[in-house]
């Protein structure tokens, strides 16, 4: 199994900064894609960013494209998301996600990922 926690959410004002972490236990993380989903209530969870296994290739969401930054390190078995720029409709439940794909694809569909973290919850206020 795969265990994923996520930190670093918190209350921002907008135009502020966050940088979101999910450490990961349980399997060689190098295995795996990362991936970033939110999800705002009454609202379906939404594709947000994914990094390949070695960091060589992204994806993101046209929302948060030139705003947010995947990045990964192998070595201390971590995924971080940096938000800058936020705005009050990144107010969301930011969960991180593991799959396996083949080199240098990602998914960008809550079922192409196997593991979930908890989450973790973004407020931007206006």
């Amino acid at each position: 199994q795969v265990q994923l926690v996520e930190s670093g959410g918190g209350l921002v004002q907008a135009g502020g900064s966050l940088r979101l972490s999910c450490l990961v236990s349980g399997r060689t993380f190098s295995n795996y894609a990362m991936a970033w989903f939110r999800q705002a209530p009454g609202k379906e969870r939404e594709f947000v960013t994914a990094i390949t296994w070695n960091g060589g290739r992204t994806n993101y969401a046209d929302s948060v494209k030139g705003r947010f930054t995947i990045s990964r390190d192998n070595a201390k078995n971590t995924v971080y998301l940096q938000m800058n720029s936020l705005k009050p409709e990144d107010t969301a439940v930011y969960y991180c996600a593991a799959g396996r794909f083949p080199p240098y694809e990602l998914g960008r569909r809550t079922n192409d990922y196997n593991y979930w973290g908890q989450g973790t919850q973004v407020t931007v206020s206006s």
